[in-house]
């Protein structure tokens, strides 16, 4: 099998090129996967998507060639895909979200890779310190998971660039967990990953710009909900929680993810981003019907977040 196929539709130039049809990103994927692909050809198509932008199409085969080589999971409620590439992420507070929302019973399966990180923004080193896996919650690394789209997002340090690839792991739910949540960092891909997910089937799913591209909401900032929900789409906008002029992540105010977590540390921006993340988590699941049900959800779950029983999902 070869790539070439696929390269000649997307570059025959002007006014003969046109996008893959979903089932040709498919098979285009699988090939990649498959480890079969010239590196010459799967540089040539994942460039020139990149400077002419992925359709929904295009995001949906590779997705479901992505799903089908997948490995057998253990099956979640909630998919929480962590991909951050950014030097600017401070303290990964989202996984003390994860975590609330795994006290509340559910099962939580994160999984990423996160290069150009400073160890304090590195989710592996503060879920090893912390002790955050288990009772609910797991995280998968992607070397393990899948090494050839492991291999693809390495190519980013050849490239200079980052590639479709990212969207797609975002998307994929190895897990084929009911409910996904997932971060963007360019406020675009919103839309294209919520579309490109209606065409998978996928029924609930929430999307924000987080956080170095993570799924951690601002709470001093109005948050644009888009995703699915029940399988239609969303586009929702949401007030902040709290009234603060300030980044997520200020290099001069280093948060302690640790104190946040096992004291009772007087930082109540850094609870308000656990809390305002966790409840739109737990809006996904359906644990609430509305998001201000669910803030007050999190908001007890993070008042007795030490307690060990387990709550029933």
């Amino acid at each position: 099998m070869t790539l070439a196929p696929y390269v000649r539709i997307v570059a025959r130039g002007k006014g003969r090129a046109r996008p893959l049809t979903e089932v040709e990103a498919e098979q285009a994927m699988g090939i990649i996967l498959s480890g079969d692909a010239a590196p010459e050809a799967l540089g040539a198509l994942l460039m020139i998507l990149r400077l002419r932008g992925e359709t929904d199409s295009e995001i949906a085969g590779f997705t479901a060639a992505l799903r089908t080589s997948s490995l057998n999971m253990p099956r979640a409620d909630l998919d929480w895909p962590c991909y951050a590439a950014g030097r600017t992420r401070g303290a990964p507070l989202f996984l003390l979200s994860a975590k609330l929302v795994a006290q509340a019973g559910y099962k939580v399966a994160l999984h990423g890779w996160n290069s150009h990180q400073g160890t304090a923004a590195d989710p592996r080193t503060a879920l090893s310190t912390l002790g955050l896996e288990g009772g609910g919650l797991s995280y998968y690394p992607l070397e393990t998971l899948s090494l050839p789209a492991f291999n693809v997002l390495r190519l980013r340090d050849t490239f200079g660039l980052r590639s479709c690839i990212n969207t797609v792991l975002r998307m994929w739910n190895p897990s084929g967990a009911r409910a996904s949540v997932q971060g963007v960092f360019h406020p675009s891909y919103r839309g294209l990953q919520s579309r490109a997910a209606a065409l998978l089937g996928d029924q609930n799913l929430t999307i924000i710009k987080g956080g170095g591209g993570e799924f951690e909401r601002h709470p001093a900032k109005d948050t644009a909900i888009f995703g699915l929900r029940q399988g239609v789409e969303l586009n929702e906008m949401i007030p902040a929680d709290i009234a603060t002029t300030r980044r997520l992540h200020e290099p001069e105010q280093p948060i302690q993810l640790a104190a946040l977590w096992n004291e009772p540390e007087d930082n109540n921006f850094a609870k308000a981003t656990v809390i305002g993340t966790a409840a739109l988590a737990l809006w996904t699941l359906d644990a609430a019907p509305t998001i201000e049900q669910a803030s007050e959800l999190a908001s007890n779950l993070w008042k007795t977040r030490h307690q060990d029983k387990r709550r029933a999902g």
